[in-house]
Order: structure tokens, then sequence, then C-alpha cells
């Protein structure tokens, strides 16, 4: 009998305060090697700041985050990065004024860690051949020298994408990767999601368009208010009266 695949990313019991407002409490779910996951709940049921935490850009105030067996709760999103993870955020993190390609060039720096790093292992002429790769991966390898302001939305979300790729992450968060952008681009983007996640990247997305994620992902957690109120396969969640209930009420 075949184990389940190992945790890549194991959250135990994160909490989360904002003043007098508890935004996680005691939230445990993992992402697996080789997964989709979905993250759902209604607005405000803490998926972002859970993301924030994982990522670094938040502390947490209780709980456990490892990421590929090394506890990563408080570091730098630079030293996270650099470890493997990649992140897009509800908020487009793209530098209007640069060009396509050198918002991906700026994305590698990341990778290479501080200025001594930078400078020893620096490799111009690789990372523009991985920001050209990527960006004709994703379909937008024409807007490569076009400044990511007069890009579409779509193809800002795209960019965005690949800037979070050139870390050559084992794991990306997508923080609702599909809002605002038409069905087509919908379908390009899950496409190559899926053809990345085939080539051995995990993802963990969070999604407002719950179709979407319980037709694209493998597995899917639930939050409400804070906690974890559902887990399991999308079939079980579409049926879930908790489910149902922090959605619709009643």
């Amino acid at each position: 009998m075949t184990g389940s695949p190992m945790a890549l990313l194991e959250i135990t019991r994160l909490t989360k305060h904002f003043y007098r407002a508890t935004a996680l409490l005691d939230v445990s779910f993992s992402v697996r090697q080789g997964e989709i996951l979905g993250l759902i709940g209604p607005n405000g049921s803490g998926k972002t700041t859970a993301f924030n935490c994982v990522s670094g850009l938040l502390t947490p105030d209780g709980g456990s985050i490892r990421f590929r067996g090394e506890q990563i709760a408080g570091l730098r999103p630079d030293a996270i990065f650099r470890r493997g993870m990649g992140r897009t955020f509800q908020l487009l993190q793209v530098f209007p004024g640069m060009t396509a390609l050198e918002n991906m060039l700026v994305a590698a720096q990341e990778r290479a860690g501080g200025t001594l790093t930078r400078i020893l292992q620096r490799d111009p002429a690789a990372m523009r051949r991985r920001a050209e790769e990527l960006l004709r991966f994703l379909g937008i390898e024409a807007q490569a020298g076009q400044p990511a302001g007069n890009l579409s939305y779509g193809q800002q979300k795209l960019l965005d994408f690949g800037m979070a790729l050139m870390g050559e992450p084992s794991l990306v968060l997508l923080d609702e990767p599909m809002a605002a952008i038409n069905p087509v681009m919908i379908e390009t983007l899950a496409d190559r999601i899926r053809q990345l996640n085939g080539a051995g990247v995990s993802f963990a997305i969070i999604e407002h368009n719950v179709g979407v994620v319980l037709d694209f992902c493998h597995r899917v957690v639930v939050l409400d208010h804070g906690e974890v109120i559902a887990e399991g396969q999308p079939s079980a969640i579409r049926e879930d009266p908790q489910v149902i209930a922090a959605y619709f009420g009643g």
C-alpha cells in the first residue's frame, strides 16, 4: 500500500491577532508534495492573513509553520522566497514603469539573496533566458519590452505569476489569481498551473470563484471567522452543511 504524499508545507495551530481581533485561531492544514490545494472561505475568514504569515509578511502570534521540514515562522519574506516558495498577491505587485522583462529580472534578484551573494553568483544571461522562457510559457513574450503598466490586467496577472516563478519554487501561493480576468485568461492560467503541477510544482490557491476551485483543486480547506471548518475532496466540500451555511447562511 502506497503512503500519502509528504507534507511540503505544514501549518499547526496558527494563530494571529490584530489588537483585540482574532484573525486566525488554531488553524492547521498542510500542502502535500505535488498537490493543488484550494483555500476558500467568506470575506474576512482569514485566508490572506494565513498566506501573509506563511510567506513572512506577518509574524504569527502562535503556532508552527514548517516548509520542507524547517520552521519558517518569523523569517523574512526574502529568506522564505529563497527557500523555494513563490507568492502572488490580491493587489498586483508589478512595477508599472519597468518592462515586463525587467520585472522578471528584478524578481530573479530576490532569489540571489544579499548584495555579496548577488555579485558572486550573478549570471545575467541565465536569468534573462529563464525570464524569456517563462514569458513565452505564459504567452506574453510579445510584451517583454513593454512597460508593465501598458499590459492588460490579465497580462499583468500572468506577469505577476511569472515573477513568482523566477525563483524556481517548489511551492507557489496564489492569492486570487483568477479574479477580474476573462474566461479565456482564466483557462490559460489554469492550464499553465496544471502543466507546472505536472512537472512537480505544488500550489496553494485562494480564490473567491468557488466553482473554479472545486473543479480545479485536488483538495480544499475552508476557513470561516479565522478557523478551519472543513477540509477534504472537492466533492465532499460541495455538500458540506457547514460550508453551505458559511457562504449562504442558514
